[in-house]
């Protein structure tokens, strides 16, 4: 006959009981005088009565109070004198006494778990004096475990990884389930592992708990996840017993047990001529089931004609291989490029190496495709040189540009007007032979740039520029000059053979060795009896007076006009006037004034017949101010009046 688990508790329990009474019939021993005395874990004496540490099956489910055991003291002679009473832990509201017998009863269900024991205390008092005939005594009741509580995973669920391809045997984690029951009394709290699911691929140890590998080779590419439910069972896993599940998530983690390998043998991309130096060319990628850092690789060019044309790279993100451009491609010059291309794994494992080689070689060939490319010019810069004297019409020097396409498409050339706006040269449009348009002068502009352009015949859209730098060359065209305006003074006390100005000249010209100039005084000024003119052979001149007694009322102004020569061939000369003012100078030579008398007085009018018109000038303003003051005093006392 099977039972259940409430049937199993119950039965327990009326075993429990059983031995319960079994001690109380032990508890009733014959009355003693001695002192009292301990017995070690199997009675206690007190002087006289006697009962032995109390047992009560935990989780008792009867309607009935459950019965504990018996008090009783030899001085109780059965006539009612005697009563007794109950303390401690539980005593009443747990705990109840019959004063009259010293039954024991529990009146509450137990458990071991919340409280495994309770101290009480007892005590024999005389019923008509309330007084003890027994000294107090402490006692203990102890709960008994019964097998009420499944064992528990207070960590779970559990997660855990396992690198891939891991031996058998290698430990995975280490679970544990506790039980509340009682570990010291029989196998309650005895528990045992197994697995319930995860097999075959995973085993625990039954005693310990710990989950281990328990098939080779498990391939994390293949399955990377597995869900195990592991089961405790308490009473040694025997029938009866209790139990709990938990979940365990085990991750396979990668290794590096995959080579790279490139889905296919060979690849072909086509590039313009034209694509610029650095830019992308293709994008390659070898397959690598691992992840992470296990697949992380490495290209390189092994083979091909196109090293120095041609570089790879690896995208630190998406593991590919980036092709760029390192020179200018030329489809005329070269029309394909093959490259040979190897990926490896930057680490590889030395325990999977026996899998294969860890790298992979594929081929790469590169089409260039032929781009209808502008005119190119046989130079980058045209330096030219012309004389500013040159005639209208006279050729500088000539441009020459071709088709770099394979269709050597006829060029016909113009001049980029934005950079010749004054439209000082004209080039021919088939030749491209550049001449003057219009005279030119190195002193407005010494240096022309200008852009030519060149243009396909057969598809003007494309089309190339070339630099020319045409230089202006001198030549002695611009008369020298005096240096700056010259503001020249002479005192009217000045001596004679006084330096009274130097001079100096500039020309526009630029002689190749610098300028050389000559001074002299015209041939109408040479002969002046006031200044003359000395070369001082250093491209200045000296002016001096000739004579003393300047007076500005005869004269306050000479005009001295000096002949300037350049060194130039041929030479160029130029009259330049000196404007020298008469000046009243003090002691030291500085000049006062350089004025004219502002006024000069009228014939026949002396100085008295000045004073005299001043004196009557002045009459008339008084005279003019006493009627202005007698008429302002009128005007105040016809005011006081009103």
């Amino acid at each position: 006959m099977k039972l259940g688990k409430v049937e199993f508790c119950h039965f327990l329990q009326l075993i429990a009981l059983f031995l319960c009474f079994s001690g109380m019939s032990q508890a009733e021993l014959s009355r003693s005088g001695s002192k009292p005395y301990f017995q070690s874990g199997r009675s206690r004496t007190k002087r006289s009565w006697v009962w032995n540490q109390f047992f009560v099956l935990e989780e008792y489910m009867g309607s009935d109070p459950l019965y504990v055991g018996k008090l009783h003291s030899d001085v109780d002679k059965g006539d009612g004198s005697i009563k007794y009473i109950l303390s401690g832990e539980g005593a009443s509201s747990i705990f109840i006494i019959d004063e009259n017998t010293g039954d024991i009863h529990a009146t509450k269900r137990l458990d071991r778990e919340e409280q495994a024991y309770y101290t009480l205390r007892a005590q024999a008092l005389d019923r008509l004096t309330n007084k003890p005939v027994e000294p107090e005594s402490e006692f203990v009741i102890k709960i008994q475990d019964i097998n009420d509580n499944e064992p528990r995973f207070l960590d779970g669920p559990y997660t855990a990884g396992v690198p891939e391809m891991s031996p058998v045997g290698t430990s995975v984690v280490q679970v544990t389930a506790t039980d509340a029951d009682d570990p010291t009394y029989g196998n309650s709290a005895r528990v045992v592992y197994s697995i319930l699911q995860g097999q075959p691929y995973f085993s625990v140890e039954p005693k310990t708990g710990v989950i281990k590998t328990a098939l080779p080779n498990m391939d994390r590419e293949a399955k990377d996840q597995y869900l195990l439910v592991i089961q405790a069972k308490d009473m040694v896993g025997q029938n009866g017993g209790l139990s709990g599940t938990t979940s365990v998530t085990v991750t396979l983690t990668d290794v590096n047990d995959n080579p790279p390998r490139f889905p296919r043998r060979s690849y072909q991309y086509n590039v313009p001529e034209s694509l610029p130096v650095a830019s992308v060319v293709a994008r390659i990628k070898a397959a690598d089931a691992d992840i992470g850092a296990n697949a992380e690789m490495d290209y390189k060019i092994v083979d091909g004609d196109g090293l120095g044309i041609f570089k790879i790279a690896v995208d630190k993100d998406t593991q590919e291989g980036i092709i760029t451009i390192q020179k200018d491609l030329d489809f005329e010059a070269k029309t394909s490029y093959t490259l040979r291309i190897e990926a490896a794994n930057k680490d590889a494992d030395p325990r999977f190496l026996s899998l294969g080689p860890f790298s992979d070689t594929t081929t790469v060939k590169i089409i260039v495709e032929d781009v209808d490319e502008p005119p190119v010019f046989s130079a980058p810069l045209y330096p030219m040189e012309v004389s500013e004297a040159t005639q209208v019409g006279n050729i500088i020097g000539t441009v020459a540009a071709h088709d770099p396409d394979s269709s050597n498409s006829p060029v016909r050339y113009s001049i980029d007007r934005n950079t010749d706006l004054e439209r000082y040269f004209n080039i021919d449009a088939n030749s491209g032979v550049i001449t003057t348009a219009k005279s030119l002068d190195r002193e407005t502009n010494a240096v022309h740039n200008i852009t030519v352009l060149a243009m396909e015949s057969q598809n003007p859209s494309q089309v190339g520029r070339g630099y020319v730098a045409i230089t202006i060359l001198d030549i002695n065209d611009n008369a020298p000059e005096f240096a700056m305006d010259y503001e020249t003074t002479v005192c009217e006390n000045a001596q004679p053979g006084q330096v009274i100005q130097k001079v100096s000249a500039i020309d526009k010209d630029e002689p190749a060795n610098g300028h050389q100039f000559y001074f002299s005084l015209t041939t109408d000024a040479t002969n002046n009896h006031n200044f003359s003119l000395k070369d001082n052979k250093d491209n200045t001149a000296s002016i001096l007076t000739r004579r003393n007694g300047f007076r500005r009322q005869e004269q306050s102004v000479y005009y001295l006009p000096i002949f300037i020569v350049d060194s130039g061939s041929p030479s160029l000369s130029s009259t330049n006037t000196l404007t020298i003012r008469v000046c009243d100078c003090d002691a030291d030579g500085v000049a006062q004034t350089c004025n004219a008398e502002a006024y000069v007085l009228p014939a026949g009018l002396s100085t008295g017949a000045l004073i005299a018109i001043l004196a009557c000038v002045l009459t008339l303003l008084e005279a003019k101010q006493e009627d202005q003051e007698k008429s302002l005093r009128t005007a105040r006392k016809l005011h006081r009046k009103n």
